[in-house]
């Protein structure tokens, strides 16, 4: 429920692992608003697996290289930020992902994951309403309006999903409460807007500029490099001489200057107290709300869809137990707190943000390069480990348990990814000097390795989201956490000292 970007890709995750599946929207198009606009590198690592990174990069090409940050009195007097970029161990820059963020609209990207739902044979419906739903023992049972023609009809499906938005009327209908800091800082308003800056930005191009003018403080968002822009400042009064205003902060006459909207809101941070209930798993802004900084609550729910995807349709197959969807909870929850948390604690000051980096954060690749690590859920931890955990402040990726995998390069034309040896099926990596195991396991691929994150005499098994579910030196044993995972047992005790 819901055909927004959370909807769609987690149509497409579905799709991708064979599984059926009917999106309902009630709006009649996509998001004719640019909302989020800067996609993680987790993120196209996701779209990577799905086949869509380079349409996705196509239809982002308007605004490539507009990834730097800038600043000054107004539009015009700006300059450019000082591109930071995290150093790596040697002082060189790290090679995190096989995929580059990308800064597309959002209004831009969902009719493009549309149109590829629909390809891969996802049935889509717009201007259809839920009505009402009810579960029962073995399905879910939803009542729908078509909106053009008034007629009704109902679904009946064996799980739900509800991606319908921060207001969600499946999460009040469910009963569910929120928690988290409710409100932060002042009232804001956006103001969208059409005028030809090409000119005026060419060569200081950004993805984000500070407006210090004292008149219009905010910041000025590019959505397409030249005529599409967002401005936002401070107050919650929509009904102010927006052109003039505009004008003030640019700097420049912009005699085409057309305000398209104007939305007040104010940022705040709320989670769901439990992503599932029954059939019904809550995704993306349904299950958290957090301010917008880098686009997280959007980058957030689509790794809610990618981790969801593969549980539902090994359960709908046959190959998992339901209590295997338990995992969603104790995994994404955490997971959804910490980025409305990070996100929380960030703020305009680009200039602070660009020069002199919070300590006390967390490294901006643990936030986009997918490094939150989960410590419950379809995961066979090691005590013997536990004190080894995944470090917030520093990006270290080491192949620890319940981590995306790390990346690294397999071949010199720098085409293949250790990410992508594992999705839509899972996947055992052993160390090159690795005795080749029989893993008894039909589907569950081997590959050998020669990396760092992985000495001779040690196995990772790799869930279908690239996820690191065990760890050990018996690559054997891979196949009995895999069935202990599958069949919904967390395997700490049982399969850890192996």
């Amino acid at each position: 429920m819901g055909g927004g970007l959370v909807g769609l890709t987690a149509a497409l995750v579905l799709r991708h692992h064979g599984v059926a599946v009917t999106v309902v929207e009630k709006r009649s198009t996509t998001s004719p608003q640019p909302k989020a606009r800067r996609f993680h590198m987790r993120s196209m690592e996701i779209f990577r697996e799905l086949g869509l990174a380079g349409l996705v990069h196509h239809a982002a090409r308007d605004l490539a290289g507009h990834d730097r940050m800038a600043a000054g009195r107004t539009l015009a007097e700006a300059e450019q930020l000082p591109l930071w970029q995290p150093p790596g161990p040697n002082g060189g820059v790290v090679d995190v992902s096989p995929e580059a963020p990308c800064l597309i609209a959002q209004d831009v990207l969902e009719p493009v994951l549309r149109e590829a739902a629909v390809d891969a044979g996802a049935t889509v419906h717009f201007d259809t309403e839920l009505v009402a739903f009810e579960q029962h023992d073995d399905e879910v049972v939803a009542d729908l309006l078509d909106r053009v023609n008034g007629d009704r009809s109902r679904l009946r499906a064996r799980y739900m999903v509800a991606a319908d938005g921060a207001r969600s009327p499946i999460r009040q209908a469910l009963g569910i409460g929120r928690s988290g800091r409710g409100l932060i800082g002042d009232p804001s308003v956006n103001v969208y807007f059409h005028a030809d800056l090409g000119e005026v930005v060419r060569g200081r191009e950004f993805n984000l500029c500070q407006i210090e003018h004292p008149g219009t403080p905010g910041a000025l968002a590019s959505v397409d490099g030249r005529r599409r822009w967002v401005f936002m400042g401070s107050g919650d009064a929509t009904g102010r001489d927006w052109p003039a205003e505009l004008r003030t902060a640019l700097g420049v006459p912009a005699p085409d200057l057309e305000v398209r909207s104007v939305l007040p809101w104010q940022p705040e941070m709320l989670v769901a107290d439990r992503y599932t209930l029954g059939r019904v798993h809550l995704a993306g802004d349904a299950a958290h709300v957090m301010p917008p900084f880098a686009a997280s609550g959007a980058n957030t729910g689509i790794a809610d869809a990618h981790n969801l995807g593969w549980k539902l349709a090994a359960v709908l197959r046959g190959h998992a137990a339901p209590a295997l969807l338990d995992s969603y909870d104790a995994e994404r929850r955490p997971a959804g707190w910490f980025a409305a948390d990070q996100s929380s604690r960030r703020t305009l000051n680009l200039r602070d943000w660009a020069s002199a980096p919070d300590p006390a954060l967390a490294h901006p690749y643990v936030l986009t390069a997918g490094g939150f690590q989960y410590t419950a859920g379809a995961l066979c931890t090691d005590p013997e480990h536990t004190n080894d955990p995944e470090p917030i402040a520093e990006f270290d990726p080491a192949g620890r348990v319940g981590t995306r995998i790390p990346h690294r390069w397999l071949d010199r034309a720098r085409t293949r990814s250790t990410l992508d040896l594992a999705g839509p099926a899972w996947a055992l990596l052993t160390g090159s000097r690795t005795p080749h195991p029989t893993t008894g396991h039909p589907g569950l691929a081997v590959h050998r390795l020669d990396t760092d994150f992985l000495p001779a005499g040690q196995s990772l098994l790799i869930r279908p989201d690239h996820i690191i579910a065990w760890r050990g030196t018996d690559p054997a044993a891979a196949t009995e956490a895999l069935t202990a995972l599958l069949n919904g047992r967390n395997g700490a005790t049982e399969f850890a000292r192996t």
